[in-house]
């Protein structure tokens, strides 16, 4: 069996379900190429056999619209999703204030909602106010389950999901580039907090509304995007490499 963790770069444009599907087709094609019989890989990791069963998931969706750090869980590690799953996060996001979106991102239908330009200094004040414990709402066209149906699927349906308030945490919410409209900021949050609901209620409060137009995760708890793989170069030996036990 295979047992451990990978870590992976997801690009934009595929789901986290895409990623895990990918990574056990490529399990299962190539090691279906083998003689199968009752023998362990030189490294010790895998174990083949006639009733071989790969099993693979991820520890925390990201949109298709994102990229970045998305860690797959690999044979018994499957049943340890919720410990990675429940680390802080860090991310890099960049708004575009002027506007709301239905989705709270990119995928719209996009809204015009205000022209007026705010300086840097009320724009960094702002999201100073967001640091610290804070009561947020996950956004209707979030992947949080409401009567066990996603509430995206709700939403896309016309329905509106009655979605409760939660205490999450910003560690940190640090501009990094602003010419209007565009804000680029990184920020580290605690488990449970929807980025697209901060911008939302970010751009609600500088009075001009705002959506996630591009995100990417940088970091789950100590694992780095900076040590993760490319999918598209990913293979059953790179896969066995690449795997860590913890």
């Amino acid at each position: 069996m295979m047992d451990g963790i990978l870590l992976v770069d997801k690009p934009r444009g595929l789901t986290s379900h895409d990623v895990v599907a990918k990574v056990r087709s490529i399990l299962r094609r190539e090691i279906s190429n083998q003689q199968l019989e009752n023998r362990l890989i030189p490294n010790s990791k895998l174990l083949v056999s006639t009733s071989l069963k790969v099993r693979v998931g991820h520890t925390g969706t990201l949109d298709p619209l994102a990229s970045g750090l998305l860690i797959l869980v690999l044979g018994s590690y499957t049943k340890r999703a919720s410990e990675f799953s429940k680390l802080d996060k860090t991310y890099e996001v960049e708004l575009t204030l002027g506007y709301s979106s239905k989705t709270g991102d990119a995928e719209g239908p996009i809204t015009a909602k205000s022209n007026k330009q705010i300086a840097k200094s009320k724009v960094e004040k702002v999201l100073e106010s967001f640091v610290g414990e804070i009561k947020q709402v996950p956004h209707a066209h979030s992947a949080v389950k409401v009567g066990g149906q996603r509430a995206y699927k709700l939403a896309r349906a016309g329905k509106k999901p009655e979605l409760k308030s939660r205490q999450v945490t910003v560690h940190r919410l640090q501009v990094t580039d602003y010419k209007y409209p565009k804000l680029r900021f990184v920020t580290e949050v605690s488990s449970g907090t929807y980025i697209r609901s901060l911008a939302e209620d970010i751009g609600q409060k500088l009075g001009t509304g705002a959506y996630v137009s591009a995100l990417r995760r940088t970091k789950v708890g100590k694992f780095d995007v900076k040590n993760a793989s490319n999918i598209d170069k990913l293979s059953k030996s790179s896969i066995i490499d690449l795997m860590k036990e913890l």
